[in-house]
């Protein structure tokens, strides 16, 4: 049985495209790490993090996952009710 990280191993090395698309995805990846990474430190689950946000661990998860681009105002929400504070910056385009 193939694994899915030996998958993925191969096919930035062999397929062009995925390894673009895996890099322009990088920046939503980040943000949803970061996004579990404070949800975690607040020792919530995505359910006691819905309660807090008054909405749904569906929308929990999909801000999580990456699949969306949620707006400041859920990003100071979502800060806020993980007991954290937003810090948005700029950094020049060829840093990474």
């Amino acid at each position: 049985m193939t694994r899915i990280d030996d998958l993925h191993k191969k096919w930035l090395k062999e397929r062009p495209g995925y390894a673009k698309a895996v890099a322009d995805l990088e920046e939503e990846f980040q943000l949803a790490r970061q996004m579990i990474g404070a949800r975690a430190r607040a020792g919530l689950t995505q359910e006691q993090l819905a309660s807090r946000m008054k909405t749904t661990r569906t929308v929990i998860s999909r801000l999580e996952s990456g699949r969306m681009k949620p707006s400041t105002r859920t990003l100071e929400r979502y800060a806020r009710a993980t007991g954290h504070k937003l810090k948005i910056n700029f950094e020049p385009a060829g840093t990474r």
